[in-house]
């Protein structure tokens, strides 16, 4: 872990930045939530993020205070933008496996796991969760960003997978509107306190990226313990005419708050988690994005994803650049865009996500660089406004992941 000093520049002065990188347009036209008027009547700030309106903060406290509520309580993101997909009928692991990197035949009941959409050429093209809820149901999470990419992905996909297997299939997918279907998150060290209060499971028997339907108070919702912040958490998946309810319910917890995307923004980067769009993009392969992992061992062999011999030849050779850690003690945060550079001054890399980090005290961003300047403990130059400023190459996560997961047999 990289070793915090004090800082010269006080990087708290300027989350306006933040708001810049995240808010696509503060103009009003866009599409709203279900909690877009209970986010205005609770003081958030609403801005066009993707084109929908969303809170970024709340009156009641700065983001840098939201940020660290989460960490040390819980705290309720409205994610109802996120496209949620439904896919049904025999043969929809084999079918959804045609598309992305993942092993989900190789998933247990009610188990999820984070994966990626590929081209021809390895690069991804969104990153998604998949809970195979059955052998024929599974429940799929991807950006909002992505939404018109990521459905057109499925239903092409889904008409060449007919053709190819000249079968007339019952696969049925079928996108969840955010006016139909909401989704909140709820993330934080006392966010499983909070909701067992009104679970009608034992939250203690589900483990981080197994989900399940049970009511929450009176009303069903698949709960599915993950969420984008590195805490402990769940996504609520709701009918959105009981959304409003559902997190009145969770607040009435004088332990749990309202946060808004610039929070959610520096608890993902904290916790070493990309953003779509900034940190990957239809270039980059999850090898060179640091997400080997997410290639699993039986498509590996079979080969039989969008881009996979470029994949498979990166992971036996390695790629020439790689996603790393970059911190930094001095001057301002280095943000997407800012310049990378060696010993003599030369540019080697960019800054994909930068901000500072509130748990830390620390400037922290992430970025692409060539492997032989990967390795953690690597000293570089970060260009920011005409001055360069030292940084460290650090491993990630930055804060270490509290993930509930299940206790480890011997």
């Amino acid at each position: 872990m990289f070793s915090p000093r004090k800082l010269l520049v006080n990087p708290f002065n300027s989350w306006k930045n933040v708001l810049k990188v995240l808010a696509y347009s503060t103009h009003p036209l866009g599409e709203t939530t279900t909690l877009y008027d209970f986010h205005v009547k609770r003081g958030g700030k609403m801005v066009n993020f993707g084109g929908f309106i969303l809170p970024v903060q709340y009156s009641d406290q700065s983001i840098v205070n939201s940020h660290l509520f989460t960490r040390k309580s819980a705290s309720i993101f409205d994610v109802s933008h996120m496209l949620q997909t439904e896919i049904t009928g025999k043969n929809c692991v084999e079918y959804l496996e045609t598309l992305c990197t993942a092993d989900i035949q190789g998933l247990k009941e009610n188990s999820a796991t984070l994966t990626v959409f590929t081209n021809e050429k390895g690069g991804i093209l969104d990153d998604l969760i998949v809970t195979k809820i059955n052998e024929e149901f599974l429940y799929v999470v991807s950006n909002a960003a992505m939404k018109d990419q990521d459905q057109g992905i499925m239903l092409s996909g889904l008409a060449n997978y007919k053709k190819l297997h000249h079968l007339d299939s019952d696969i049925i997918i079928k996108f969840l509107e955010p006016k139909a279907r909401s989704l909140v998150a709820l993330q934080g060290p006392r966010a499983a306190t909070a909701l067992q209060k009104l679970a009608n499971v034992d939250l203690s028997t589900l483990y981080f990226m197994n989900s399940v339907v049970t009511n929450v108070g009176d009303i069903e919702c698949r709960i599915t313990r993950c969420g984008y912040t590195g805490e402990d958490g769940f996504e609520l998946s709701i009918d959105s005419k009981h959304v409003e309810k559902i997190v009145t319910l969770l607040l009435d917890d004088g332990e749990v708050k309202l946060a808004g995307l610039g929070a959610r923004d520096s608890l993902r980067l904290e916790a070493g988690l990309c953003l779509y769009g900034s940190d990957l993009n239809s270039s980059t392969t999850p090898i060179e994005g640091a997400l080997t992992w997410l290639v699993a061992k039986r498509r590996r062999e079979q080969q039989n994803f969008p881009g996979a011999s470029k994949i498979v030849q990166q992971i036996k050779e390695g790629s020439k650049v790689k996603r790393v850690g970059v911190a930094s003690t001095l001057g301002p945060p280095a943000r997407h865009g800012a310049k990378v550079l060696d010993k003599d001054g030369n540019v080697i890399g960019e800054i994909t996500s930068g901000c500072p980090s509130p748990t830390l005290n620390l400037n922290i961003g992430m970025g692409y660089v060539p492997t032989e300047f990967s390795k953690a403990g690597t000293k570089v130059g970060l260009k920011i406004r005409n001055k360069t400023f030292e940084g460290v190459v650090t491993k990630m996560p930055f804060v270490k992941a509290k993930y509930y997961n299940k206790p480890k047999v011997n």
